[in-house]
């Protein structure tokens, strides 16, 4: 995975603080939850073993997944990033020109997006349609529900 990763200087704190918890935490509790699943003795028919060793699996493939996005990442301060168009951290003010609702949304990396929080992926249709588009431009795309169509009311760089 040679390709950046791109995410915000928030995004990487959260990214670095998950990364400590999975090494200093859950990784020796699994270690541990091991070594007495291991004590009860027949491994063939232990559930907890079973269990212990799948909870090890996804954590030592989350903290290489994160190792990696680590890695590779292009970190923005998107307080300081400055353009006359629609860019990854910029926060977009958009109206929906079916139900005339204003919504927004911040333009963030794969894993901060939250859309309850106001935060899109930019790999999703969404940002993908607005990124590199300018205030007043009126965007189409598909989303779950159908076309959708807003009008970039405002965009600025928090």
């Amino acid at each position: 995975m040679s390709d950046k990763v791109p995410m915000t200087v928030a995004g990487k704190e959260k990214l670095e603080a998950e990364l400590k918890n999975l090494m200093q935490n859950e990784r020796p509790a699994v270690i541990k939850a091991i070594e007495e699943a291991r004590s009860n003795g027949d491994l063939s028919e232990n559930a907890d073993y079973d269990a212990a060793k799948e909870r090890q699996a996804f954590c030592e493939a989350r903290i290489a997944d994160i190792q990696g996005k680590l890695a590779n990442a292009e970190v923005f301060n998107t307080s300081t990033l400055k353009s006359d168009k629609v860019i990854f951290g910029a926060t977009v003010e958009l109206l929906d020109l079916d139900s005339e609702d204003k919504i927004v949304y911040q333009i963030v990396g794969e894993d901060e997006a939250n859309v309850k929080d106001g935060k899109i992926s930019v790999y999703s249709p969404l940002a993908r349609s607005i990124i590199g588009r300018s205030k007043g431009d009126v965007v189409e795309f598909k989303s779950p529900k159908g076309e959708k169509e807003y009008e970039i009311i405002n965009f600025e760089f928090k």
